[in-house]
């Protein structure tokens, strides 16, 4: 088990339905893209969850969003300003630099896009971003401000003016040129990841240009 840290949670609000952005302020230094793990007790196996907040920010963000099989979801949407949780120092290797790239998401693999866009990184990147409702599209009014006509938001199951209306796979789908040469990052749920994976190296995208990180 990884060595556990204790530290004071500052907020732990709920954004949408069942989803939860987890606050506590940051003692550590991290890369956009990396994870921690976290437990309510040491003797507990820690859950690993991406960072959704910036590098350079004052406080760390965790998104989550409430399984009712979950080993931690349930305990953890109890936890209130002031309580204590552990957690591990941040690692994992799923970034994205200064390059030019697509950044593809659904639910809460939006996290680590989040950070890399709160850090900064989100100059030469295009999101498109999926979710069944708006409610569902975590941050997506930081997005649209800031990355304009390169941020494409998908609700699978509500109709609005604002977004497409579909899944991420069913935008895709209607490009009809996709830019091959360059990097896209996918996170999101296995089925999302294997289905995106396999319809832009369709389209010509080389399997090593494709870079996947599963949420469960």
């Amino acid at each position: 088990m990884k060595e556990l840290v204790q530290v004071t949670v500052k907020g732990n609000n709920e954004i949408a339905e069942n989803a939860f952005l987890l606050s506590f302020p940051r003692n550590f230094n991290f890369t956009a893209g990396q994870v921690i793990g976290i437990t309510l007790a040491k003797a507990e196996e820690p859950r690993l969850y991406s960072i959704a907040s910036g590098a350079q920010q004052d406080e760390v963000w965790i998104l989550y969003t409430i399984k009712t099989d979950g080993l931690l979801t349930p305990q953890l949407a109890r936890v209130k300003a002031g309580d204590t949780i552990f957690i591990t120092k941040p690692f994992g290797n799923f970034i994205c630099r200064e390059e030019k790239a697509v950044w593809i998401a659904t639910g809460t693999g939006i996290a680590p896009f989040a950070s890399m866009f709160f850090s900064g990184q989100h100059q030469n990147k295009v999101l498109i971003q999926g979710n069944r409702t708006k409610d569902g599209l975590y941050f997506s009014e930081h997005f649209s401000k800031q990355m304009e006509s390169n941020y494409q938001p998908c609700c699978s199951r509500e109709k609005r003016p604002d977004c497409f209306h579909g899944r991420v796979t069913d935008y895709l789908n209607t490009l009809e040129n996709i830019d091959t040469r360059i990097t896209y990052y996918l996170c999101g749920s296995a089925e999302m990841v294997v289905d995106v994976r396999d319809l832009l190296i369709e389209k010509g995208v080389p399997f090593n240009n494709i870079i996947a990180e599963i949420f469960f």
